[in-house]
């Protein structure tokens, strides 16, 4: 029954509580709103909860994160029985244990910061539905799901389609979810992507944890076979560094191919500049950073004249000139860094930063292993 609309259905006395009908019988647009607003809940709905129910983002609008199990949650005590015991025993173990809620994993801090971009943008653009959308990409058994769930609803994600595919690769369904990246603790299934053309990286825990910003998405990418191709960095494989500034110089002027992240950045220069329509550039929610081995001055007019020729840019560019990454990580503090050599994901998981690496480019043919990337269930 709408509040006053008058006498009961029983035909009782009105509420005191609901509000009085102007003269004419219509209730006012202020009162009406004084009504709902005083009005309490015994159960505090999740943050957001009633825009999230009239105004989830289509496939085809939303920027999609597909995210496995294992790199969202920590799972080792899981993967170690699976591995030791096998599949049934693993299944059991995860419906005895399906209250308990796994601890964040190395996606954890990202998922959360792009759910925080969402409450922005929602605020700022009520219609919109361009917002990320994460999905939960694994090839668990389907029983698995209810401690999965039982942990998203434990942290107050907001993460509604799953993907569960019973010991078969999720791969093939990436484009299928209109994926613009894949994070995965699997490297196998993360080259598969890759070669699918999928934007997607390994991810990895911090050697140790780090504070980082709640309220700003951080996100760093290296250059070239990230952003770029890798058609530079086989100049320097092949030829050395000084033949590859005498091409950068004579090819200053052509763009770079694109890389296999380009689009991700690509995705999130168009939440930004929704931002930036709103006067919020110096205060944007979303921060990207180039973070490359390039020197500025032989090669870096190179690298922002692409992004350029893109109509992209990142917030800020750091050329290091073959200097370490960690240290200048360790004060950006990203919620993830993409590069495509494993050596400098070290690098940066010892400072304290999510790294990902991303198998792309000739830095492949000399393979460093990641560690912990093993084929898994995910």
């Amino acid at each position: 029954m709408l509040p006053g609309s008058g006498d009961t259905a029983e035909g009782g006395p009105k509420d005191s509580h609901v509000p009085a009908q102007n003269p004419e019988g219509k209730q006012t647009w202020e009162e009406a709103k004084a009504f709902y607003d005083n009005l309490t809940s015994t159960k505090k709905p999740k943050s957001c909860l009633i825009l999230l129910f009239y105004l989830q983002p289509k496939p085809h609008n939303a920027i999609t994160i597909a995210v496995s199990s294992r790199a969202l949650f920590l799972m080792e005590e899981e993967q170690r029985i699976y591995k030791e015991k096998g599949l049934e025993e693993y299944v059991r173990y995860q419906l005895e244990h399906e209250n308990e809620p796994f601890k964040p994993g190395a996606a954890f801090p990202f998922v959360k910061a792009l759910e925080a971009v969402n409450s922005h943008l929602r605020l700022l653009y009520p219609d919109s539905e361009d917002l990320f959308d994460i999905v939960l990409m694994t090839n668990n058994h389907a029983q698995v799901g209810v401690r999965l769930i039982n942990t998203i609803n434990h942290y107050n994600l907001f993460i509604e389609r799953f993907c569960m595919t019973g010991g078969n690769s999720p791969i093939g369904y990436l484009k299928a979810y209109h994926t613009n990246l894949y994070l995965s603790s699997d490297a196998q299934k993360v080259q598969e992507a890759i070669e699918e053309g999928i934007a997607a990286a390994t991810i990895f825990n911090p050697s140790h944890n780090v504070s980082i910003n709640e309220d700003q998405l951080r996100v760093a990418f290296d250059g070239d076979a990230v952003l770029f191709s890798d058609e530079s960095e086989k100049i320097v494989k092949e030829h050395g560094l000084d033949m590859f500034f005498e091409h950068e110089k004579a090819y200053e002027n052509k763009p770079l191919a694109q890389g296999p992240l380009k689009c991700f950045l690509e995705a999130l220069g168009k939440l930004q500049k929704k931002f930036y329509h709103k006067g919020m550039r110096m205060n944007c929610p979303i921060r990207t950073y180039l973070v490359t081995a390039r020197s500025a001055a032989s090669s870096g007019a190179r690298a922002l004249k692409t992004l350029r020729s893109w109509g992209l840019e990142t917030d800020e560019a750091l050329f290091l000139a073959g200097a370490p990454k960690g240290p200048l990580l360790e004060k950006i503090r990203p919620h993830i860094y993409f590069d495509d050599q494993m050596f400098h994901v070290e690098g940066a998981k010892e400072m304290g930063t999510i790294a990902a690496h991303v198998p792309y480019g000739v830095a492949q043919r000399h393979k460093h292993t990641p560690k912990n990337a093993t084929s898994s269930v995910k």
